[in-house]
Formats: structure tokens, C-alpha cells, sequence
């Protein structure tokens, strides 16, 4: 699992859960978070409007 969110950046829009494939994607309190489920297949990043999910 090399795609992260950065909680700092992330806005908790949720774009990115209704694009993740395998439903890795889960709200966190402040943040959405990716868990052992993500694929690594970066679905998610472009479609980010605040460039929170990177793959390092």
C-alpha cells in the first residue's frame, strides 16, 4: 500500500472513495483514510481536488 492521504491536506470531500475499485477508502474524523484493501491502482489521485493522496 504505497498511496497515502495527508490528513493535513485532505478536505474529508470523499471524491476519492466513490472512485477507489476495491472500497479502500473509509472517513476518519478529520480526514479519509486508506486501509490494507488499496490496490495501489491510483484511481483516487486524480481525482483528489487538494492533491492529498500521493503514492510516497
Amino acid at each position: 500500500m504505497a498511496h497515502k492521504i495527508d490528513a493535513n491536506l485532505c478536505t474529508n470531500c470523499g471524491l476519492c472513495v466513490s472512485e477507489c475499485p476495491t472500497e479502500a477508502i473509509i472517513a476518519g474524523a478529520d480526514a479519509h483514510e486508506i486501509t490494507d484493501a488499496c490496490v495501489d491502482c491510483g484511481a483516487c489521485v486524480p481525482v483528489c481536488p487538494v492533491e492529498a493522496i500521493s503514492d510516497s
